[in-house]
């Protein structure tokens, strides 16, 4: 006999999020080449990044086999006449909950101004070819689905009232949650892709090499386009067949206030905000002028920082998503710790910002800076503390996380800094 600790598998393999970086970064090469820094050649770099993810998925990973997934491709597809009605009542609810996120974006003034702008102008184009291939979609799907009736379909009963039956009001709330989700956050996603993806191929080699701020800057650039690219693939493709569908979202209204703090337009940390921590400050670059060896220094810290940030994207391939569930991921920097993406973040603003210096020389603007900084890192643990407290609903991520604080070393640190005691216990398997 010998002690086996194995972590759970993860839900997504490597190679999905590798795919989409080849598929990004050769893009952005062509981009650069030819001078392509307009919104829809950002919007291209997406589709470069999502397709290979795709065709990996499916392919190598054959993620459609899945279980999760719902279908019983080994049985063949029933009869439409079969799911007709079923399929009817989805489509209606499918169709609903488009118009629902048509009014909103329409009431939220913010949406057509600015970034936003490019979101709602590619929406309206999209909404005549979306509403056209729904229908065959939802037929094809629902033909293999061992249950078809799901939240959609319980949604579509709710709206169209008594004809279709009682609607299971659970189902209903989370579909409801869902696409409140993906609504409020793909918008978000597009609207800064284009700066993002702008923000790398403006770049001059001559110039991102010139000094050691400027090579940060452009690496940092990079960074965050990996970030928004890959993120904004997850938020468009929640579909069964790609085992990328929601299976829950958060249910919980303090996650719905900890995350959504941190967006536009509700974001509380940005110029002039209530936790605005740049009173009277300056950015590392004006510290670090004339010490060009603490520039190498801390620029490489702040890009390496960055660099985990855009992995614990990248790791989720193609579900990325704040307050769902799309599986549990235990690969890459999630062995590390449970939150590498907030966790990463929040020192990079503290390297990056420094706020316990001041350029007005202000005591009282340090501890305002250095305070509010603080009450963001502490919004994030607020956020962080939600999401594992629903994802713990499943047994999945119940066990990761037990494994974590075993064998994980951010975990294992901050129980030994707090002189908290480490749960100790393994499994015991047969030696093979």
């Amino acid at each position: 006999m010998s002690k086996i600790d194995s972590c759970p598998r993860s839900a997504v393999s490597h190679g999905v999020g590798l795919a989409g970086l080849a598929g990004l970064a050769l893009w952005t090469l062509v981009a650069r080449h030819y001078g392509m820094n307009g919104p829809n050649a950002g919007l291209a770099a997406v589709v470069a990044c999502g397709v290979p993810m795709v065709l990996w998925s499916l392919i190598v990973d054959k993620v459609h086999r899945n279980a999760s997934t719902g279908i019983d491709w080994s049985a063949p597809p029933r009869p439409v006449r079969d799911v007709l009605d079923i399929s009817i009542v989805k489509i209606a609810g499918l169709w609903a909950t488009w118009l629902a996120l048509a009014i909103f974006y329409c009431i939220a003034r913010w949406y057509w101004s600015g970034n936003y702008r490019f979101s709602m102008d590619l929406f309206m184009n999209a909404a005549p070819w979306m509403l056209a291939a729904s229908i065959p979609y939802i037929l094809w799907v629902d033909r293999r689905l061992t249950e078809p009736r799901d939240a959609t379909y319980s949604f579509g009963q709710w709206v169209i009232g008594g004809a279709a039956g009682a609607a299971d009001m659970g189902q209903v709330a989370n579909h409801a949650r869902a696409w409140a989700v993906k609504g409020f956050f793909l918008a978000f996603m597009i609207s800064i892709v284009p700066g993002n993806f702008a923000s790398v191929v403006e770049w001059r080699v001559s110039d991102a090499i010139a000094h050691p701020v400027a090579l940060a800057g452009f690496l940092i650039a990079i960074m965050f386009m990996v970030d928004v690219c890959l993120a904004t693939v997850g938020y468009i493709l929640t579909f069964k067949p790609l085992d990328s569908h929601i299976r829950t979202a958060n249910p919980y209204l303090s996650g719905w206030l900890a995350a959504l703090i941190c967006y536009p337009p509700f974001v509380l940390m940005g110029n002039g905000g209530p936790l605005d921590y740049h009173a009277g400050g300056a950015e590392w670059d004006v510290w670090t002028q004339g010490a060009t060896t603490l520039q190498w220094i801390l620029g490489g810290w702040l890009v390496l920082l960055t660099g985990i940030y855009a992995w614990a994207t990248v790791a989720f391939g193609i579900r990325f998503s704040n307050l769902t569930h799309r599986g549990i991921l235990t690969h890459g920097p999630y062995r590390w710790t449970r939150h590498p993406a907030y966790l990463s973040k929040n020192l990079f603003w503290w390297f990056a910002s420094l706020p316990f210096l001041t350029v007005t020389g202000s005591v009282t603007d340090m501890v305002r800076n250095c305070a509010m900084l603080a009450l963001t890192n502490a919004v994030y643990y607020w956020r962080a503390k939600t999401e594992e407290r629903h994802l713990s609903a499943d047994p999945v991520y119940r066990a990761y996380s037990d494994w974590m604080e075993r064998n994980a070393p951010v975990p294992r640190f901050f129980a030994w800094a707090t002189g908290r005691k480490r749960q100790v216990q393994i499994s015991q398997q047969p030696a093979e």
